[in-house]
């Protein structure tokens, strides 16, 4: 059994995005290909935000493998299986990526909490039957909250309270003690009222509400 703290996490939001590329096909693999353009840039390595026609793939924030083919068009969606054509349809999932060039650190969090993202589902039962059965259907809206120090000349404060405003998505990055990364894309608000309790820090709320499922390396 493996247990970690989250005490030296680090959250980051994108600062800066590269120009869209066009990605004309995704493979049905594992992990899925993305065909891009020939001016795609992407080396091994970058973190992309991905656009796609296929729902379970769009918005999510992903790692880039080795670009392959002649020429090197052909890059590797890391952790991203697509396998399953019942989810991800055979020459479906065209439309684009977004390299994230730049991060921020959003510093000075006194506490995060999770919310949403239940399971929900249809509960039906027959005339015939003694017991109900119960089929899952959706999954509620998921968020993260964050309170965080009040102090508006930080960086993340300031580019939080951009995020607000201009309402565009940003990824979102959890740097875990152990190394491992979280990559969420998700809109951010930010609550600018602080909190005025005794003896206690003033602090303001960065909400995340996600676009899409979290993607872990």
């Amino acid at each position: 059994m493996s247990v970690s703290l989250p005490n030296g996490a680090l959250v980051a939001i994108a600062s800066g995005y590269g120009a869209v590329k066009t990605m004309s096909d995704v493979s049905n693999a594992d992990p899925g290909v993305a065909t891009l353009e020939s001016s795609h840039d992407i080396i091994t390595g970058d973190i992309m935000e991905v656009t796609s026609t296929w729902s379970r793939l769009t918005g999510k924030i992903v790692k880039a493998g080795l670009p392959t083919g002649s020429p090197a068009n052909d890059v590797p969606l890391v952790g991203i299986d697509t396998t399953l054509t019942t989810i991800y349809p055979a020459g479906g999932g065209a439309g684009s990526i977004r390299e994230i060039t730049g991060w921020t650190q959003l510093s000075q969090i006194l506490e995060s909490t999770s919310n949403g993202g239940e399971q929900q589902f249809l509960t039906y039962q027959f005339l015939e039957a003694d017991a109900q059965m119960r089929i899952p259907t959706f999954k509620n809206a998921a968020g993260l909250s964050f309170k965080i120090a009040d102090d508006p000349d930080l960086a993340g404060y300031i580019l939080a309270a951009v995020a607000n405003d201009d309402r565009l998505p940003r990824a979102v990055s959890i740097t875990l003690p152990d190394s491992s990364v979280l990559y969420y894309n998700a809109y951010i608000s930010l609550n600018k009222t602080p909190s005025l309790s005794i003896n206690e820090l003033m602090a303001v709320e960065v909400t995340l509400s996600l676009l899409a499922e979290p993607v872990r390396y």
